[in-house]
């Protein structure tokens, strides 16, 4: 005796249909929302140089009086170098959520493959972006590739700042040593700071793709389990 079959239960056909639908609409949102980490760092980024410029010309029309230009240094520069940490992180953490959106698109790209000759030749890996192909930008090293972001750019100027004020400090500290012990603390202290940046800068994005790897691991066992 044959069992009827509901009617009203969707075909294979029609499921992928719906499947292609949701699909294309999560492309278009994961689209949207890495756009919006771009305007984002484009604002923050602007955000901080105007303020950064904005103090250097307050202090150029006060730098021919001591007594004003030494109080107004010690106030502004602090403050414009903690506006910069905060710009620096938050940097970061919108290059890591690009990331994972363009994970996300990449991931829908390859069911588009799926879904004939014509469309396994459109959407090929080789005409996709990262992480499908490896940016131009690692084409000379992951280490050179790290200087060349957004956090990267603000946090050398930023660097610059502290290291002003760190060669401030040593002229006010010792004002009889040498002007170049003054040059050589605020480089030292640029430099390190650099340094330090690029450190949390790679340990973050070692960190996020740590976690990809996981979860791609985990993933792929969830899939064999079934």
């Amino acid at each position: 005796m044959s069992i009827p079959l509901d009617p009203s239960a969707p075909t294979d056909f029609e499921e992928r249909t719906a499947l292609l639908s949701a699909l294309t609409t999560e492309h278009f949102v994961l689209q949207t929302a890495n756009n919006s980490t771009y305007s984002e760092a484009s604002a923050r980024s602007t955000l901080y140089v105007m303020v950064l410029s904005s103090s250097l010309v307050a202090m150029g029309f006060v730098a021919g009086s001591t007594d004003l230009l030494v109080p107004f240094a010690t106030i502004s520069l602090p403050a414009v170098f903690l506006l910069g940490i905060f710009t620096i992180v938050r940097l970061v953490e919108s290059a890591l959520e690009s990331m994972q959106y363009l994970t996300g698109i990449a991931r829908i790209r390859g069911y588009y493959r799926t879904l004939g000759p014509e469309a396994a030749r459109h959407f090929a890996p080789e005409y996709g972006r990262w992480p499908e192909m490896e940016p131009p930008a690692l084409r000379f090293g992951s280490a050179l590739a790290f200087f060349g972001t957004t956090a990267s750019m603000i946090a050398v100027i930023n660097n610059v700042v502290a290291g002003v004020g760190m060669a401030l400090l040593t002229r006010f500290l010792s004002p009889s040593a040498p002007s170049w012990v003054d040059a050589v603390a605020g480089i030292a202290g640029a430099l390190i700071l650099t340094w330090l940046f690029y450190v949390y800068q790679r340990w973050r994005f070692d960190d996020y793709d740590a976690r990809t790897r996981q979860r791609a691991e985990g993933d792929a066992r969830a899939s064999k389990d079934q």
